[in-house]
């Protein structure tokens, strides 16, 4: 008996074991809040970066913010044996397009792919905006420093490259500046459109978009929350789709939603100390960040950003009224809350790019039975599968089950209609593929 329970304890332990990676804690470790605090402040430094600003000065505007990102990420790149391939993705929006487009301009983005070494056109994206504007959309002359929207989310791009650049990965790994966000998200839907065209298989997308405010104007401060923004269901999906869902259920299951969810339980497992919010919308109210273009064109993608923004330093002229101290300047930026959320995005590239790819079928069934059963196609690479379930109610996956050597599995005495339910590849090293919602029905 003693005999027995040593075994079961040791089988435990490992499987328990498996489900972490030692190596995400050196990736948090590794982040640091200091390099970002220099390139936030190298990008405050070119006075404006609004999409219709100056292409040809050194030192100031757009052009010579996007060639220092380009040039940073080549060092990188030097630094690590040419792991990363660095480019300009352009796109030309011609004046009228929008109130905001006063004239022809080249939305360029600074691209640099990390390939993965076993599955090289899957690919998990990390974004920051490269532009920034003033109180008036069209004004590409003012100074406009940009510091916190968004030089925080394009610093901590950066930061990931230099931290992730330093290991192999399975899948590939993006890092980009998109510009043209404020007027218009236009460097998303050229991004967008470009994968697409390549057909390049899009795991999700990262956007961050302000990640250096710990000071709301609500009055709160905090320096562990931050956001996480995503839409219920893909704007994408078939009318079929849409009324299958009305019998079996995934109003809040899309893919972007359950992206969502794998960076809150991810940050839980590894940044116990942060308090990741699950916010269940695209976006603020009436808002829009990089990483919508991206969903309508059918990819998985979530905004993570600071959980208690100041309005009076977004979009605004720098100027001081009523005591008030308006505009997004540097002493604004939080650099160590800006590393934290850094971090964030960090270790959730590396678990994805780590796992094996998820299901692409997961069947359920169980109708009029006291068990659910759940069926998924076999995955290269995956050591085992991780079957989760949790309450209709429940925003997060609280119940699982591991299974090994099967592409089938029943819970006995879960029943179908009381819980949701998806599945998740898991490799070596216990990373895993983000959760797959059912998606066919087993026929009994």
């Amino acid at each position: 008996m003693k005999k027995f329970l040593f075994l079961l304890t040791l089988t435990t332990c490992s499987i328990l074991a498996a489900q972490t990676d030692s190596r995400i804690y050196d990736i948090i470790n590794n982040v640091s809040a200091e390099r970002i605090k220099t390139d936030v402040t190298k990008l405050v430094g070119f006075g404006t970066r609004h999409t219709l600003s100056d292409t040809v000065s050194k030192t100031r505007g757009i052009g010579a913010a996007r060639r220092w990102i380009k040039s940073e990420f080549e060092t990188i790149s030097s630094d690590c044996d040419n792991c990363l391939e660095v480019f300009y993705q352009k796109n030309l929006v011609k004046k009228g397009e929008n109130s905001r487009i006063t004239k022809d301009v080249w939305v360029n983005n600074v691209v640099a792919i990390q390939k993965g070494t076993k599955y090289p056109n899957r690919y998990i994206i990390m974004s920051g905006d490269i532009d920034s504007r003033v109180s008036d959309a069209n004004n590409f002359e003012s100074d406009s420093p940009g510091a916190n929207d968004n030089a925080s989310g394009m610093a901590g791009t950066i930061e990931a490259s230099r931290v992730l650049s330093k290991y192999k990965f399975e899948n590939s790994i993006i890092y980009v500046g998109l510009s043209g966000e404020e007027q218009g998200l236009f460097g998303g839907k050229g991004l967008a459109a470009y994968a697409k065209e390549k057909g390049w298989e899009i795991i999700g997308i990262f956007n961050n978009d302000m990640i250096g405010n710990i000071k709301g104007v609500d009055g709160i401060i905090s320096n562990t929350d931050f956001r996480i923004f995503s839409e219920p269901t893909p704007p994408t999906e078939t009318e079929q789709q849409r009324t299958l869902r009305r019998f079996y259920g995934g109003e809040v299951d899309g893919i972007s939603r359950q992206l969502a969810r794998y960076v809150h339980a991810n940050v839980k497992t590894y940044m116990p100390e942060m308090n990741p919010m699950l916010i269940y919308r695209l976006d603020r109210f009436g808002r829009g960040g990089h990483h919508r273009p991206f969903n309508d064109a059918g990819f998985a993608g979530i905004r993570i950003m600071e959980a208690h923004e100041n309005y009076t330093q977004q979009h605004q002229d720098i100027r001081t009224e009523n005591g008030i101290e308006y505009g997004d300047v540097l002493k604004h930026v939080n650099f160590e809350y800006a590393a934290k959320l850094t971090a964030v995005n960090a270790i959730n590239l590396a678990s994805i790019a780590w796992a094996p790819p998820a299901p692409k079928k997961v069947a359920i069934g169980g109708i009029v039975e006291a068990s659910a059963k759940l069926e998924w196609n076999k995955i290269d690479g995956a050591k085992g599968y991780k079957i989760y379930w949790r309450d209709t109610t429940s925003p997060t996956w609280d119940h699982s089950r591991y299974v090994e050597n099967t592409t089938s599995f029943t819970l006995e005495g879960v029943v179908i209609d009381n819980f949701f339910f998806g599945v998740a590849a898991v490799g070596e090293n216990g990373n895993e593929s983000v959760v797959v919602f059912p998606n066919e029905i087993i026929k009994n």
